[in-house]
């Protein structure tokens, strides 16, 4: 329990309550740069107003929280709010112990006071795990109460409708392979979060596989990303989404695209940064973030968490023929062809290949059909190389990967998922991306940077490689999402 100190409510209630680079630090300066504010904002204020105006002394802390249970479960106490001023209803302010002795061992109230202990002990924290716990409480009181009519300058009680069970959850990820990787991590948390629902993730065609081999879904819908002019596929999609009956919505994309799909469905929960979202990502820097922290920090301020620090696979195949039983290195030498700036020469993976071979690692190339050019390229000088540049699917590539003493990759979507298999990895950055923002994650992940990658000489990238293969335990067996 929280000590109840009178000068612990800050008045007015505002950012500077929340130490810098908190979620609540964040999510409140988001706030008071709109003119719309979302509705915990606005609840959040109305309990500190409440702390601050009926619990002036020790003796008076009770009463104070008291009041502000029965405001937030069902008996508002404020009448009309404009800024920090408020009408307050003596009738509610006298009859609020009353109302919250009748209410005693109710989910509502119980809810209600935990939101209020939870704001009060987050003042001040440094400690993720109590911002987190603020927004939980929302969440969990928004399962009784309609927030929305408690944040409207008239403040009503309200009460949600009955929700059915399982409710249905709805995922977007649509890509590319490095970004959808990395929502896994997310995607687990959600899938632990909604253990009894029933989660859907629209994707589109060449994740679908990889989506079904995580076991983390129920049902996989694809997005054909319609044209704007083709309104025949439009309509589709808008009959799919619709159809679903979403109650909730977590967009992972967060792209212009997918916040617009909130258009096409009605009014579900919505996690993300589309134009009204009931769960936004409140983060005025988060275009600054790494795409986990963001992703992370996304589902904190919709109930969730704690999020994976990095993704985690574990899917089995069969190797290719020769591999089974050997140790080797996985090379990944390619990357979005109009960013040829982010690949490392094809010659120095050539020189890298033959000390690979020479140190008992035979390197094997992987990568998509059009970088057969760059493979072929690096066989002219190291012959002894295996070349299954266009010969495996997503789903082989994380077994292979999986199976490989250690890999070494430009910056794209094949060195995430060797990242994610907890394969030990090299990852070559150059300036055309920024590790601070994208670099894959793990416990065996190293990054090495060089603004111009043509600059970044073969023996160290080797020397890396060296020591961090030594570091490779025996792959365990199993398959799935862990």
């Amino acid at each position: 329990m929280p000590s109840r100190t009178p000068c612990a409510i800050p008045s007015p209630l505002s950012a500077s309550a929340f130490p810098a680079g908190t979620p609540l630090n964040a999510f409140f300066a988001w706030n008071e740069a709109r003119r719309l504010s979302d509705r915990r904002f606005v609840v959040a204020h109305d309990i500190c107003r409440l702390l601050r105006r009926f619990g002036g002394s020790p003796q008076s802390l009770d009463l104070a929280f008291d009041i502000a249970a029965a405001h937030l479960c069902g008996r508002p106490v404020i009448l009309w709010r404009l800024g920090e001023r408020m009408i307050l209803s003596e009738k509610a302010v006298e009859g609020a112990r009353e109302f919250v002795e009748e209410a005693e061992g109710s989910p509502a109230l119980a809810a209600a006071r935990r939101l209020v202990e939870r704001l009060v002990s987050s003042l001040g924290s440094c400690e993720r795990a109590v911002h987190a716990a603020v927004f939980a409480a929302f969440d969990e009181l928004s399962h009784w109460i309609d927030l929305s009519s408690l944040s409207r300058p008239f403040p009503r009680a309200k009460f949600p409708p009955f929700e059915p069970s399982p409710r249905e959850i709805l995922v977007i990820k649509l890509g590319a392979l490095g970004d959808f990787v990395q929502a896994l991590a997310a995607a687990a948390a959600i899938r632990r979060h909604h253990a009894r629902e029933r989660i859907t993730l629209l994707t589109t065609a060449p994740y679908a596989e990889l989506a079904s081999a995580s076991g983390l879904f129920d049902r996989i819908l694809l997005d054909r990303r319609p044209r704007p002019w083709a309104f025949p596929d439009w309509l589709r999609l808008r009959r799919m989404l619709a159809g679903g009956r979403f109650e909730r919505v977590y967009d992972l994309q967060t792209s212009d695209r997918s916040s617009f799909y909130l258009q096409l469905m009605g009014k579900p929960q919505w996690s993300g940064i589309a134009w009204r979202s009931s769960h936004p990502h409140a983060n005025l820097d988060r275009d600054r973030q790494h795409t986990l922290d963001r992703q992370a920090e996304q589902l904190l301020m919709a109930g969730i968490y704690p999020v994976a620090p990095w993704p985690s696979l574990s899917l089995d195949a069969p190797l290719p023929e020769g591999l089974e039983g050997r140790p080797f290195a996985l090379l990944i030498p390619g990357s979005a062809p109009h960013r040829p700036r982010k690949r490392w020469p094809a010659d120095r993976y050539a020189a890298l290949a033959r000390l690979l071979e020479k140190a008992g690692l035979p390197p094997v190339i992987v990568g998509l059909a059009g970088e057969k050019e760059i493979a072929e390229e690096i066989r002219r000088h190291a012959p002894e190389a295996k070349d299954l540049v266009g010969r495996t699917d997503i789903v082989s590539l994380a077994a292979l990967a999986r199976r490989a003493a250690v890999a070494i990759g430009n910056d794209t979507g094949a060195t995430h998922l060797a990242a994610a298999s907890a394969t030990p990895v090299v990852v070559l950055f150059s300036a055309a991306s920024d590790p601070d923002l994208c670099a894959p994650r793990g416990p065996m992940v190293r990054v090495l940077r060089e603004g111009d990658l043509s600059l970044l000489p073969v023996e160290r990238v080797f020397a890396e490689a060296r020591a961090l293969s030594g570091m490779a335990l025996t792959p365990a067996g199993g398959s799935g999402l862990g």
